[in-house]
């Protein structure tokens, strides 16, 4: 039986749909430049908050570092918007006079929106901008976890939208956080599009809702060090990216494949960039507190240091330590270094040239990667080419950190919180999502050549001993006799 908040959790959702809907139906009459602005000073009024948000996200998830926050909110507001500013979103969006077709933007409508708790305020700002800049209004299901942080973001866009006399209902959020109140919002006839950021099960279930759904995969991300690579810099990147917010972002590396040639000297680094490799009884005691019983990744680890982590396992490490790493050869459930981890915590495998760490690589994106990121240090263009060709991923991050490479921060892929994975990663698409993802395309068409009939019957000609031209001929007729009926 539902409960008095469940019911509320409802209606309120019910509510905020159709608050979207009238406002987005005013929206639609904006021109390009009228919308551009909107969304230029949305990213600026998210811009200036960026620091108050991130203590907030801090302060109420207990995940992730403030200053990494900054810069994830940074990522989201002036760098999405630099990105995405001068992108047709409105109108006419292509015209080629040569084949004579034209495309119009036709905005999708509503939009819901399900944030996580690993990267609330900043998933909340760009999934507003994206959303806003192709026409469309949005509705938010807060983590409950992170349901103030995730509020207060949709607070600062709306008092800037006030003052720029948007129309109202434009970002909405759902205040009063339940299952039912989500599954009304994603299965709601007047949502057009789910947007899902967020766990396996959430994702899942935007896709079974019966609304067309964007959603994400996990990322179990293996990262090759080959011998060819500036080894001091792979590491150092490396450090960088697994520790930026203590890991939360999903294309973070999971597990560093090294060449045996070069695995001493990579130890080295690592050590020297404070990583603490764990001995046997040490990454037992870890394995234990990074899965629960029934296989599942434990909360308490997401977004903790390795500090933290170590304290919580019951091992000393040094104060200054950043990573643990723990030294293994499996895959799969009972290796628990080599599964996503959403903390500073690595897996380390040692192989014995390329072609064996592309194949260790495959198999950890097999437990629970697929389509989604994979790292490569090298200098090598066959190896990173063979790489590319092989992999059952959807971004292939050369020389770059992968948390701030597949997010956009170090390479030129677009800034996005939400990271496709194909069909690989049971996903509708494998693209960084953009604006261009949230609105369809209406094709004008205009004839171009008139169809030609002959008359000649079907029966005049064994197709099994026709030429090209003959096989023309019979298809022409086919047309024709279609046409009649």
């Amino acid at each position: 039986m539902l409960e008095d908040r469940d019911l509320k959790s409802i209606q309120m959702a019910r509510n905020l749909v159709q608050k979207a809907k009238k406002a987005q139906k005013k929206l639609v009459e904006y021109s390009q430049a009228e919308i551009d602005n909107l969304v230029a000073e949305l990213a600026k009024a998210a811009a200036a908050e960026a620091k108050p948000l991130a203590e907030l996200a801090v302060e109420e998830t207990g995940m992730g570092i403030v200053e990494d926050k900054i810069e994830k909110n940074l990522l989201a507001s002036t760098k999405l918007w630099d990105y995405i500013k001068d992108m047709k979103t409105v109108g006419v969006v292509r015209d080629d006079k040569e084949k004579k077709i034209t495309e119009i933007a036709s905005p999708m409508g509503v939009i819901a929106a399900l944030v996580p708790s690993t990267n609330p305020t900043s998933t909340t700002i760009y999934k507003s901008l994206i959303s806003l800049k192709a026409a469309n209004s949005i509705v938010f299901s807060p983590h409950p976890s992170a349901q103030k942080c995730i509020q207060k973001s949709v607070e600062v866009l709306n008092k800037k939208l006030v003052e720029l006399g948007a129309p109202e209902g434009l970002i909405n959020c759902i205040d009063i956080v339940s299952l039912e109140g989500t599954s009304e919002l994603m299965s709601h006839e007047d949502v057009s599009l789910i947007l899902a950021t967020g766990g396996s099960a959430m994702v899942k279930a935007a896709y079974s809702s019966g609304t067309p759904a964007l959603g994400v995969g996990p990322g179990n991300v293996p990262v090759f060090i080959e011998r060819s690579a500036d080894l001091e810099k792979a590491v150092q990147r490396i450090m960088q990216s697994k520790t930026f917010d203590n890991g939360t972002i999903c294309a973070s590396e999971q597990s560093v494949v090294v060449e045996s040639c070069i695995k001493d000297e990579v130890v080295e680094l690592f050590k020297k960039e404070n990583a603490y490799f764990l001995d046997a009884d040490e990454s037992k005691k870890v394995e234990k507190t990074i899965q629960l019983a029934h296989g599942g990744l434990n909360p308490a680890i997401v977004g903790k240091s390795a500090k933290k982590i170590a304290e919580l396992a019951g091992i000393k490490v040094p104060n200054n330590c950043r990573v643990l790493i723990s030294e293994t050869d499996g895959v799969g459930q009972a290796h628990p270094f080599s599964r996503e981890k959403l903390a500073p915590l690595l897996g380390f495998y040692t192989v014995d040239d390329w072609e064996e760490g592309c194949e260790m690589s495959i198999d950890i994106l097999n437990y629970g990667g697929l389509g989604h990121s994979l790292g490569i240090h090298s200098k090598n263009e066959e190896v990173i080419r063979a790489f590319a060709l092989k992999k059952p991923t959807s971004r292939i991050l050369v020389n770059t950190p992968t948390a701030l490479g597949a997010t956009g921060a170090t390479t030129n892929l677009a800034p996005s919180m939400t990271l496709g994975c194909g069909s690989k990663g049971g996903n509708a698409t494998s693209d960084n999502i953009t604006p261009l993802n949230l609105f369809d395309r209406r094709r004008i068409a205009y004839g171009v050549r008139d169809l030609e009939t002959k008359q000649t019957k079907i029966t005049d000609f064994d197709l099994k001993n026709s030429g090209d031209e003959e096989l023309e001929i019979i298809i022409d007729k086919i047309l024709e006799k279609l046409t009649q009926k």
